[in-house]
């Protein structure tokens, strides 16, 4: 099983933001995290902390962690389709690739935090259109990553020409990850266009199941190799006293190998004094590593 980690906090009280992150990063690698991970996000969410609480644009944050770090996966945990033009963010996800050695994902999902849109100016169409923008990013993506330089014609998306060089070194391209559980048009389109899938922990081990079974029937639906996709999970690890333990952390990921998931993202409040990171790799990573 891979262990990921996710960065959702910034508010490091006096420790610097930046000398900080490549600690972080730094630390996760040496830990053994297969995968590092930022939110797409422009304000905190509401719900994890203060919308003034400090975030770092996504793309930034994963290019700066790609100079720091040499082997462990980037990407987004999700990006919002709204945010970017589909050709700019698949340019985006390129370069990530191109100047991390092949270490980019591009994780994308249909957008839900109204607020931080309206306040900076951002589209935010109804959800419907959102998932027709999802559907179209996804075949921008395939299409500029064959390397076939022909336009594209979508009902919200016009691309004269799909010229994405230099290319991405991963092949046949950047591993790509829709996060969701909607079971009509967010399953389908994992089974239709995606490498990956990612869902919330808190649906539990029976909900999840279902989802994956779902997925399932969306994959024989098309012909497509159901095993083919990588199951994730996106969850919290609270690491202090009287919190969870790394044997709890361990006993959790055994029930969730033990329902199909593959890959599991950790993210912590107390990530920044870095001890939780190094209980992961010394009591965790190597316990489910064999999973």
């Amino acid at each position: 099983m891979k262990i990921g980690l996710q960065i959702v906090w910034f508010n490091w009280g006096s420790l610097p933001i930046r000398d900080t992150l490549i600690q972080v990063g730094q630390r996760a690698e040496a830990a053994g995290f297969n995968s590092l991970w930022s939110l797409d996000h422009f304000f905190q969410m509401e719900g994890a902390g203060r919308v003034e609480d400090p975030m770092l644009e996504a793309y930034t944050t994963l290019g700066f962690l790609a100079g720091v770090t040499q082997k462990i996966t980037l990407g987004t945990l999700v990006t919002g389709v709204v945010y970017r033009h589909p050709g700019a963010l698949i340019k985006t996800v390129s370069t990530l690739d191109v100047l991390s050695g092949g270490r980019a994902w591009l994780g994308i999902g249909a957008a839900w935090y109204e607020r931080e849109a309206r306040a900076l100016g951002l589209p935010f169409p109804p959800l419907t259109e959102r998932f027709e923008q999802l559907e179209e990013t996804l075949q921008i993506a395939h299409q500029m990553w064959v390397g076939d330089v022909l336009p594209y014609h979508g009902k919200h998306f016009q691309l004269a020409e799909t010229l994405d060089q230099p290319r991405p070194l991963q092949k046949p391209h950047p591993r790509i990850m829709v996060g969701g559980a909607g079971e009509k048009k967010t399953l389908r389109m994992v089974a239709q266009y995606a490498d990956a899938c990612n869902f919330d922990g808190g649906l539990g081990t029976d909900g999840l199941q279902h989802k994956l079974a779902v997925l399932r029937g969306h994959c024989d639906a098309i012909g497509r190799n159901y095993d083919e996709i990588e199951k994730t999970v996106v969850t919290g690890a609270n690491l202090v006293p009287g919190g969870r333990t790394a044997a709890d952390i361990v006993d959790y990921c055994k029930s969730l190998r033990e329902v199909g998931i593959d890959h599991v993202m950790f993210n912590m409040t107390n990530l920044h004094e870095l001890t939780p990171i190094d209980i992961f790799g010394d009591q965790i990573i190597p316990a489910v590593a064999g999973l």
